[in-house]
């Protein structure tokens, strides 16, 4: 006997498709809506675009370890909900297959998703998280090339202060440019020119050139007058600002992968309040991912609408469920973290009223004759439903009908 058999290619069909989509989807609008804060966050530091996109790419593995069960558990749902409201499934279980027999294609899928989860979320997603804070720690420093804001003071070193009014061919012509410097003596510089731009200096990479055009120098000494020069070229030394490298991979529990962890949250050399922060975040990373396994028994539950209904109110709770389970373990970290409850309770205690609150749906679906998961809320639904439409057709009886001349 086959393993594989034609009806359970048929289910992959169907999962498989919707899936992906809604994975796409999911993935996409997260992507968007960081893209927008970005691409504010890039261009009020005045840094290259490009490092949104590298910032990014970044992003992905952690949006990818939100799609990916989304994506798991409504395309197994719209699946079954396409069988059952097409009597397909009823066809199905006349021949003697059961639930748990259909959903061997949909668990298959569902261990190969959970063992991608669990290396995305267990070591991919902390060095992505790393370079992260990386690109942005540089983009703030300058370390990325960040530009001089046209029209703002700049003001470096200390000792300098330089504005531009206006940047072309890329900032590789600087228009309208006013530097002010002072000494350690106590000489000030007040320096306008037309035009300018920057030159590096191949002995020196601390300081930069900043070539002046057609402008003019006020130099004024303390006990004496103010004096007034004009040039045509004047080359203006710049020392560029120290960057302090970036802190090593690991000042946040999010950067480490799961080994490190497990080393850090049962070791005695550690602090205690770091070994409590490290063990929340390896239960969270765990439940996070075992959580998956629960999801094709909650598509199934919440599918199946009642008989003579197309109801869709299964795919609405889902969503809820999901992405509350997600905020409850998110909220348990955070107090197990800061050691006000033990992080295995924090985590595994909502695991556990989860899956038992599945499992129960599951054996009210596929075992009890005519059973519903949420059948009370469908028939609540039902009623709200019927009174609206009750009330909408009495408003539009009651209202008046205009005459025919104020038609006209």
């Amino acid at each position: 006997m086959n393993f594989i058999t034609a009806i359970d290619r048929y289910i992959f069909r169907l999962v498989l498709m919707p899936m992906l989509a809604i994975f796409v989807l999911a993935a996409s609008l997260l992507v968007l809506d960081k893209m927008l804060r970005l691409f504010d966050f890039v261009a009020t530091e005045g840094g290259p675009v490009g490092v949104v996109f590298k910032m990014l790419a970044n992003l992905l593995p952690e949006y990818a370890s939100l799609a990916i069960p989304l994506g798991l558990m409504l395309g197994i749902l719209l699946a079954f909900r396409k069988l059952a409201v097409s009597s397909e499934l009823d066809v199905m279980r006349a021949v003697g297959l059961s639930y748990t027999r259909l959903l061997r294609v949909p668990y298959l899928i569902t261990l190969f998703l959970v063992a991608v989860n669990f290396l995305i979320v267990g070591y991919l997603q902390p060095f992505s998280r790393y370079y992260y804070e990386q690109l942005q720690y540089e983009l703030r420093s300058g370390a990325l090339g960040a530009s001089i804001k046209v029209g703002e003071f700049t003001t470096l070193k200390d000792r300098m202060a330089l504005r531009i009014e206006e940047s072309q061919d890329d900032g590789q012509r600087l228009i309208g440019i006013f530097a002010r410097v002072a000494s350690s003596k106590g000489q000030v510089l007040s320096i306008s020119a037309r035009e300018g731009r920057f030159l590096a200096l191949k002995d020196s990479p601390d300081t930069i050139v900043l070539r002046l055009i057609q402008g003019q120098i006020i130099q004024d000494m303390p006990g004496e007058k103010p004096r007034v020069l004009s040039f045509s070229r004047h080359d203006l030394p710049i020392d560029l600002p120290s960057i302090e490298k970036f802190r090593e991979r690991g000042g946040k529990n999010r950067e480490y992968i799961l080994p490190e962890l497990l080393r850090i949250g049962w070791s005695d050399d550690k602090p205690v309040n770091e070994r409590i922060a490290s063990q929340a975040t390896f239960n969270y990373r765990m439940v996070e991912v075992i959580m998956m396994l629960l999801l094709p028994l909650l598509a199934v539950a919440l599918a199946i609408p009642p008989k003579r209904s197309t109801s869709a109110l299964g795919l609405f709770v889902s969503i809820v469920l999901v992405v509350a389970y997600h905020k409850v373990n998110q909220y348990g970290e955070d107090v197990a973290s800061l050691g006000r409850i033990d992080p295995a309770l924090a985590l595994w205690g909502p695991f556990a009223v989860f899956a038992v609150m599945i499992v129960w749906m599951y054996y009210r679906v596929a075992y009890v004759p005519g059973g519903q998961a949420i059948g009370w809320l469908e028939r609540l639904s039902a009623n709200i439903a019927k009174r609206l439409r009750k009330l909408m057709q009495r408003r539009r009886r009651a209202a008046p009908l205009l005459p025919a001349d104020a038609v006209a």
